[in-house]
């Protein structure tokens, strides 16, 4: 097992993310399985298992405790996560965090992040009435979280914000990252904004999801480069083995198959040849089959309507490879007056476009697609409601 240093652990490169644990037919989690499973990341030098509060309905920090109390409490990390970005009656994070450390058994936490600090969770994350930071600093120094940090599917501007103003207090960062969001999400620049600030990155999401561990063949055929051995998640894997501040790469695995072909890859570090990296950015590109916005801004100094329009090629090029939940919490961000739908088609954007994008005509297509798209909003919604019918 490869290891790195993690705010002075020593903490295996391979973590188990707790998120996708293998179920039952009846959507239960499958304790047998699980168990042998963290029996083997255990003894294949796994020591990082990260969870939180809500994974699996909440039963993920239940299992995953239990598991790992058959273990010594020093000989493995735990990491779990306060549930800020769910905004919902349960805001007291006395209340969450004692439940956390009873539903996991233990007295401490290893690893303790915010979750999700995003454009539309921080100001819960900073609600004076709450006290969430401040109330987590605290259990720091009491020693019952030994390592505060926060993750974030932000965009970069956000990322940069919330360094400015709370980077001192956090020790770690957790975001996606891969060879495909290096680009697609902008990933490379939060990257570089952490590591210039001397913060480490634990990585969620390697392999997208899985969409990154079975490649189309005659996709990666096209790249010479890529003709060695090694399988499709090797690849991804070693990508990001590369980088020296990722010092997590969490694998939320699911079937012990799984487990045996990580623990083999991260057996030992491999150097990613230059070309082979060259060629995974190539892969990445052909299956992004994105608008090719180069972010040179010519477009937002004469829009009319002030549109951040690089973003919103950004944001609809993540929508049109994959529709999911990430993509809709940053559409709920946008201020007011600054969607897709706000474009005036006038095309001013287009005559200064060095790739001669027809800015309006995205546009256009990305308001069609947006309500496809899963609302972070709805679901805060839905859960304030289901809090208040519960309370009645």
């Amino acid at each position: 097992m490869i290891y790195r240093d993690l705010c002075g652990e020593s903490v295996s490169h391979l973590g188990f993310g707790m998120m996708r644990l293998p179920c039952r037919p009846d959507g239960e989690i499958d304790y047998e399985e699980t168990s042998r499973m963290v029996d083997t990341a255990i003894q294949g030098g796994v020591n990082y298992f990260d969870t939180a509060y809500p994974y699996h309905g909440g039963k993920s920090e239940i299992v995953t405790g239990e598991i790992l109390s058959h273990y010594p409490r020093k000989s493995y990390h735990l990491a779990t996560k306060y549930p800020g970005h769910q905004i919902s009656a349960r805001h007291d994070p006395r209340e969450v965090f004692e439940h956390q450390l009873k539903k996991c058994g233990v007295e401490y936490f290893d690893f303790y992040l915010l979750h999700n600090v995003f454009e539309n969770s921080i100001e819960t994350y900073r609600n004076p009435d709450y006290g969430i930071i401040r109330y987590f600093e605290e259990q720091r120094r009491a020693g019952r979280i030994r390592h505060l940090g926060f993750s974030t599917h932000a965009q970069p501007e956000f990322l940069r914000s919330f360094l400015e103003n709370e980077g001192e207090n956090m020790e770690f960062c957790q975001i996606q990252l891969n060879y495909l969001d290096w680009t697609l999400q902008r990933a490379s620049e939060k990257y570089d904004d952490l590591t210039k600030r001397g913060i480490p990155v634990i990585v969620m999401e390697p392999l997208r999801g899985g969409k990154l561990a079975s490649l189309p063949q005659a996709l990666r055929h096209s790249q010479p480069a890529l003709s060695g051995e090694e399988s499709d998640a090797a690849l991804a894997f070693r990508f990001l083995q590369a980088l020296p501040g990722v010092k997590v790469i969490l694998s939320g695995m699911s079937a012990p198959a799984q487990m045996q072909e990580n623990l083999s890859i991260f057996s030992e570090a491999l150097p990613l040849p230059p070309a082979v990296r060259e060629a995974l950015l190539a892969v990445a590109e052909a299956i992004k089959c994105s608008i090719p916005c180069t972010r040179c801004g010519y477009c937002r100094a004469g829009c009319p309507a002030g549109l951040d329009i690089p973003a919103l090629i950004q944001l609809y090029n993540d929508a049109k490879y994959d529709p999911g939940l990430t993509v809709g919490m940053a559409v709920d961000a946008l201020l007011p007056g600054k969607g897709p739908a706000d474009c005036l088609g006038c095309g001013a954007c287009s005559a200064v476009c060095p790739q001669k994008i027809d800015v309006p005509a995205v546009m256009r297509d990305f308001s069609r697609i947006l309500p496809t798209l899963p609302s972070w909003a709805a679901i805060c919604r839905r859960r304030e409601e289901e809090a208040k019918a519960v309370k009645k």
